[in-house]
């Protein structure tokens, strides 16, 4: 800060400091508008699947809009690494740089950042004063494999790598560049286009923020940065000082690592001390053949989301609500990867999202037993003679989330890893792909039972409309999700393909050549059950059996009630002698 900003900001008032903070959320909001308006891909524009954030000129967090709250984390780690290799003073003014090499990245080759310098007006710096970040997935940047890659063994079989390479220079597209990438697409109209999206974003983004330093003053701006910075750590802290100390350690298992299917041990140690928290995700699996691991930069923003969910879940996000949390992950471990490992699969850090809540769950009551453990979705992609353009087209599916000490888990919701992230709607698949759905529906008895049960799962079956291949994106089928104080664990994740013919078996994180009218089944997880089963509610569980979460069978044999066809209840021997008799009559009509 400089001396006038200092000195402003010790003249600030609340109410300014609030407007302008109010402002530069909105620079983020619009750069998200503009990005979801004209993005070419679905994964884009209806799955949310990008990330955008606002930073100062220290190049911490400022802003940030809804999109998967991972990518956030990731374009913090992600824009010191592309400094340090482009240097602020060698960036000018309407420069664009393309950054995707995994290890600085924090996520996969397809998912790209661009970051925009902005310089403010009449300043008397050379460097920028703020940098816009925007990161999407594309959906094809010539990796060994159309759509999505799961079995490499190294990063040069996963795409085109860019280190921090100026696409942009000063307001000028490098159509070398973008030639470049369009000739080693397979989808190059998509991703050329989202590629434009993307810059559209940032170039609103610079208008906007220029506008904001122009109302205010840059040093007004920067002190009251400064104040929401400080307010943010104060927050966090306090919110952690009010938690419990102590040490608490979760493990969980990864299906395996593409190539073998020997399951992955995940692993974290959660110590809270006074106002400091320390996230430690050593002590699992090493560096593996497949692409499951995990660049560090998403292990530290999958951290900071959980961290974020306990301690300050109702402010918008700055740098200083991460100031009291220490994450660790040793170079060679499975939640660090190292050059040349493997990146492409990111399922990891989906499936390891809830171990935070695991460990610490034992100090937080109000945390829920676990959500799904995945995002058990899939991918499609061929040729529609319809139109005579290959496709690519994904969905995310929506799981049961946990159950917790204050109310059931909702149905068929996206795992909280995913933040606003949806499914691709049905309209959607079909329009832009040869899929045609037979049947969309809740799977009754998937929910692990407990006095709050968790939520159910979804089951979709997909016909071929023509020949195609199907991948089945998920990492958690061999193990169950978890459960929380006497809770029952949740039905798991599957995929079926080929069902009702000779053919019919079960896949992992496959890839499956389809030809047309054969059919997929896509099952995802319930939630896991908080509470012991027989204490729930009989009038709750009478409700779940005409509405289908929980079949007759499981009423009695697990929740002990007898649900009549009129509506009625009787309690079974083993809820009557688990529960006082005068809490409970016999016979209860609604």
């Amino acid at each position: 800060m400089t001396d006038t900003a200092a000195g402003t900001a010790a003249e600030l008032d609340g109410g300014t400091v609030e407007v302008v903070r109010n402002h530069l959320v909105s620079v983020a909001e619009q750069m998200r508008r503009t990005l979801v308006r004209t993005a070419f891909n679905p994964v884009i524009y209806e799955v949310l699947d990008f990330g955008i954030s606002v930073y100062d000129v220290h190049r911490r967090l400022m802003a940030e809009a809804a999109g998967i709250t991972s990518f956030i984390g990731a374009n913090d780690y992600a824009l010191p690494k592309l400094l340090e290799h482009v240097p602020a003073e060698r960036i000018g003014p309407g420069d664009v740089l393309l950054l995707n090499y995994p290890y600085w990245n924090s996520a996969h080759a397809y998912d790209a950042m661009l970051m925009m310098p902005v310089f403010a007006p009449a300043s008397a710096r050379t460097e920028p004063s703020a940098y816009l970040a925007v990161r999407a997935h594309w959906m094809d940047l010539g990796a060994k494999d159309p759509a999505y890659v799961l079995d490499s063994t190294d990063v040069h079989q996963e795409g085109l790598l860019f280190p921090g390479t100026r696409i942009v220079k000063g307001g000028v597209v490098d159509e070398e560049v973008v030639d470049l990438i369009r000739f080693n697409s397979r989808l190059p109209e998509q991703t050329i286009g989202d590629f434009h999206a993307q810059y559209a974003a940032l170039r609103v983004g610079e208008r906007e923020l220029t506008a904001v330093w122009e109302r205010f003053g840059l040093d007004v701006v920067e002190a009251c940065v400064q104040r929401v910075m400080e307010h943010g750590e104060q927050a966090a802290r306090r919110a952690v000082a009010a938690l419990p100390d102590g040490v608490w350690t979760a493990e969980d298992w990864l299906d395996d690592d593409g190539i073998t299917e020997e399951p992955l041990l995940m692993k974290v140690t959660v110590t809270i001390d006074g106002d400091q928290m320390t996230v430690d995700y050593n002590g699992g699996s090493g560096e593996v053949l497949g692409p499951v691991n995990v660049p560090f930069g998403s292990t530290e923003s999958m951290a900071k989301t959980a961290f974020k969910a306990i301690t300050t879940p109702d402010e918008p996000s700055n740098a200083g609500h991460y100031a009291c949390l220490t994450v660790l992950a040793d170079p060679g471990t499975l939640f660090h990867a190292t050059y040349p490992s493997a990146t492409f699969t990111l399922w990891t850090t989906t499936v390891a999202f809830e171990l935070f809540h695991k460990a610490v769950a034992p100090a937080l009551r109000e945390l829920s037993a676990s959500s799904g453990s995945d995002e058990p979705g899939f991918m499609a992609l061929g040729r529609d003679s319809r139109t005579g353009r290959d496709f690519v087209i994904s969905n995310n599916e929506g799981v049961g989330w946990g159950g917790s000490a204050a109310h059931d888990g909702a149905n068929a919701q996206m795992n909280p890893s995913q933040s606003v992230v949806r499914n691709t709607p049905i309209e959607v698949l079909e329009l832009r792909s040869t899929l045609f759905h037979e049947r969309l529906e809740l799977i009754e008895d998937s929910a692990g039972a407990g006095t709050h049960r968790g939520g159910v799962g979804l089951e979709r079956r997909i016909r071929w409309l023509e020949d195609g291949e199907m991948l089945s994106m998920k990492k958690k089928t061999t193990t169950n999700p978890w459960a929380l104080a006497g809770g029952h664990e949740p039905m798991t994740n599957r995929m079926t393909v080929f069902p009702g013919t000779p053919e019919e078996r079960d896949v992992r994180m496959r890839r499956v050549s389809m030809r047309t009218g054969e059919v997929f089944v896509n099952r995802s997880a319930g939630g896991g059950g908080w509470g012991d089963p027989l204490s729930r509610d009989p009038l709750a569980v009478v409700d779940d059996v005409l509405d289908g979460y929980v079949s007759p069978a499981q009423a009695r044999d697990v929740y002990g009630v007898l649900v009549a066809e009129d509506g009625g209840w009787s309690p079974t021997p083993a809820r009557s002698a688990a529960t006082p008799t005068p809490t409970e009559p016999p016979v209860t009509t609604p």
